[in-house]
C-alpha cells in the first residue's frame, strides 16, 4: 500500500533542495538561486524541470560537470547589449544576474540583450520571462539544450529541444506567459515519465534505431519528434543559432547530456531579450492594448489565456503546501545527508 502524501511549506522545500545540492559542493548562494527555480517549476507543474533534476544536479556537481561554485560574471558590451558568462556554473545564478540588469538597460536604451554562454539546463524560462514582464518589459527567451531532436526527415539528434519562451505585462493581472519546448513534448516530461517507469504517449519520440516507442527510457536514448513536424523542426534551428551561434555557446551536438554526471560541462547558451514598449510608441497604450486582446480571449467560450493552470497550482501552494510523495522527500534528504 502506497503511503500517502506529505504536505511541505515551499520555504522548507527550497531550504532542503538547497541543502542536498551544498551537500554536493555547491556554495550557499549558488544553491539557494537553484532550489528557488526548482521549487517554482514544481510548484508550476513543469516537474520535469522540478525535483526531479535534484539528483542530477548533485550528481553532476560532485563529478565537476557543473561547478557549484562558480561565479557568472557579466559584461556590458555595447549599450544594450550583456555579455554573461555562467563559467561552467549552474544557469539560475547567471539568469538571475540578466534579470536584475536588463530592466534598467532596457529603460534606459529601450530594449535590451543578455547572452549566456558556458551555461547548463536552464529549466522553466517562462519564469524567467515572466520576472521581466512584471518590470513592465516585453520579454523573449531562447536556450539551446544537448542533442535531442534530428532535423526534419533525419535520424541523428543535431538539435536541442530548444524552448522558447514569451511574457508580456498586464494591468492589474499576472503577465501573460507562453513557454514551450520545440519538440512534441519537453524532454524533462520524458525523464519524469522514466523516473517513475511509466509510459509515454505514441507520436512523441522514436528508439535509438528510429521506431517509435512508448518507452520513456527508450526515447531518451533515442530521438524526439518536432512539435509540428517540419515547422518546429526549423524552429529549433533558429533556437540554436541564436541561444548557441549568437552567444557564443556549444550547439547541441556539441554539448554533453543535461541528464548524467559523466563528460564535460555541456556548455549550452541562453538569449534574453526584453523591451521596454514606450521607446516604441506604446507607453501607457501596452497594457491597454494587451487588455483588449486578453479580455477578447477570455471571452470567447471554451478558451483561455496559457497560464491558468499555473497560477491556480501557485494559489494552492501558497495555501497548503506542495504535496510530494514521502519518497520524494525521503530522497531529498539522503542527498542533504550525503
Amino acid at each position: 500500500m502506497n503511503a500517502a502524501p506529505q504536505t511541505i511549506p515551499a520555504a522548507a522545500l527550497e531550504s532542503l533542495v538547497a541543502a542536498a545540492l551544498e551537500a554536493a559542493g555547491t556554495n550557499v548562494s549558488n544553491a539557494a538561486s537553484v532550489a528557488r527555480a526548482l521549487v517554482a517549476a514544481e510548484i508550476d507543474g513543469q516537474k520535469g524541470h522540478g525535483l526531479s533534476r535534484v539528483a542530477s544536479y548533485a550528481a553532476q556537481a560532485r563529478a565537476g560537470k557543473v561547478d557549484g561554485r562558480a561565479s557568472p560574471s557579466a559584461e556590458r558590451t555595447r549599450a544594450a547589449t550583456l555579455a554573461i558568462d555562467a563559467a561552467h556554473g549552474f544557469a539560475y545564478p547567471a539568469l538571475d544576474l540578466a534579470v536584475a540588469s536588463i530592466p534598467g538597460i532596457a529603460r534606459e536604451v529601450g530594449i535590451a540583450a543578455a547572452g549566456i554562454r558556458r551555461s547548463h539546463h536552464a529549466g522553466a524560462l517562462g519564469l524567467v520571462a515572466e520576472r521581466l514582464a512584471e518590470a513592465g518589459l516585453v520579454a523573449l527567451m531562447f536556450a539551446n539544450t544537448p542533442s535531442a531532436m534530428a532535423p526534419y526527415g533525419g535520424t541523428r539528434p543535431l538539435l536541442g529541444t530548444n524552448p522558447i519562451a514569451f511574457a508580456a505585462p498586464r494591468r492589474n493581472a499576472p503577465p501573460i506567459v507562453i513557454d514551450l519546448a520545440l519538440s512534441e513534448v519537453a524532454r524533462g516530461k520524458i525523464l519524469a515519465a522514466a523516473h517513475k517507469g511509466e509510459a509515454i504517449p505514441p507520436g512523441w519520440a522514436l528508439d535509438k534505431h528510429g521506431q517509435p516507442t512508448t518507452d520513456a527510457k527508450a526515447a531518451l536514448e533515442g530521438t524526439l519528434l518536432p512539435s509540428g513536424g517540419a515547422k518546429g523542426a526549423a524552429l529549433a534551428l533558429m533556437v540554436e543559432l541564436m541561444a548557441a551561434a549568437v552567444t557564443g555557446a556549444h550547439f547541441a551536438g556539441e554539448a554533453s547530456a543535461f541528464l548524467d554526471d559523466k563528460g564535460p560541462p555541456p556548455a549550452t547558451g541562453q538569449l534574453i531579450i526584453a523591451i521596454d514598449a514606450s521607446a516604441l510608441g506604446a507607453a501607457e497604450g501596452l497594457l491597454g492594448r494587451v487588455a483588449v486582446l486578453a479580455d477578447a480571449i477570455e471571452a470567447e467560450p471554451g478558451t483561455r489565456l496559457p497560464g491558468a493552470r499555473r497560477l491556480a497550482l501557485r494559489e494552492e501552494a501558497v495555501r497548503n503546501g506542495l504535496r510530494l510523495e514521502p519518497r520524494v522527500i525521503a530522497d531529498l534528504e539522503a542527498l542533504a545527508a550525503a
